[in-house]
């Protein structure tokens, strides 16, 4: 590993203990800055001291060339701006090559949605059933469509983190921001039939304190959500395309659709750290059924 590569390992470390980053945000961070030392060094640049303005514009019309999407190249921007930032505040470094570069605009598009029906019949499908996975299931995609929960937000909960007395749940959010929510009583009846009658069958070791338990006992995964609701989706005969993130979309873009959330309450709500991310909601469809 290059000197290089190893200070940019701190700075992961740094983003991780300090500011709370995701795991996938930390992952593209590791792979943009790996990408631009290997590109500086292949110039018989050693020291991300020496990289100049030049040289990271050359880097960027390299990437462009090879037709990364905006998205992807803001990302890329925002990564080495704070590297280099923080590599100041430190004063590991003196200069900021990165100054007058500008993030690509990223066009927002409209998240696509399902209608409130298409919601109701995978709902129905997943009421079906009474075994300690039927009865988990049917929790955690009540739970999911009741507050729009992002589904890392709902695999992390622990059973400390919900109520059902009071129907309302804690949850960390990116940047380990914490937030509340409140949810019906009806969704608390069916959290609570899964406390009460599936958690315990499915639980191995009395330390896991994970809420939504897989068949080993161990926390479900955000992969294997995915797998449940893909499974439930085709059981309701719905689109291929839905994703636990197609189902926050949705409750969103119905909640704000309904009026029971000003923009500012879903913003909240949904634990956004922008109002302008919110917005998108404004502008929702769905998919044709």
């Amino acid at each position: 590993m290059s000197i290089m590569e190893q200070e940019v390992n701190r700075f992961l470390d740094f983003l991780i203990d300090s500011k709370g980053f995701s795991d996938n945000t930390v992952t593209a961070y590791k792979n943009d800055l790996y990408q631009l030392a290997e590109f500086v060094s292949s110039r018989s640049i050693n020291s991300w001291g020496e990289v100049d303005q030049s040289t990271l514009m050359e880097h960027f019309l390299s990437l462009r060339e090879r037709s990364y999407a905006s998205s992807t190249m803001a990302r890329k921007v925002a990564a080495i701006k704070s590297f280099y930032g923080q590599q100041i505040s430190l004063g590991i470094l003196d200069h900021d090559p990165t100054e007058g570069l500008n993030r690509p605009q990223v066009q927002k598009n409209p998240p696509k949605i399902i209608s409130q029906d298409e919601v109701a019949r995978l709902l129905a499908e997943v009421s079906e059933g009474s075994t300690p996975e039927a009865r988990r299931d049917r929790a955690m995609l009540e739970l999911l469509c009741a507050t729009g929960l992002r589904v890392t937000e709902l695999v992390s909960l622990n059973i400390d983190d919900i109520n059902p007395d009071t129907a309302r749940l804690r949850c960390v959010g990116k940047g380990g921001k914490e937030r509340y929510i409140d949810f019906s009583v009806e969704v608390a009846d069916v959290i609570e039939d899964y406390m009460e009658k599936a958690r315990p069958v499915l639980v191995k070791a009395s330390h896991v304190r994970a809420l939504f338990l897989n068949r080993r006992g161990e926390r479900l995964t955000r992969q294997g959500f995915w797998l449940i609701l893909k499974d439930y989706a085709k059981r309701a005969n719905l689109s291929a395309e839905i994703t636990p993130h197609t189902l926050r979309h949705s409750i969103a873009s119905h909640t704000l659709n309904s009026g029971k959330m000003s923009l500012k309450q879903l913003q909240e709500f949904l634990g956004h750290a922008n109002l302008s991310t919110t917005q998108v909601y404004e502008k929702s469809v769905a998919y044709d059924s």
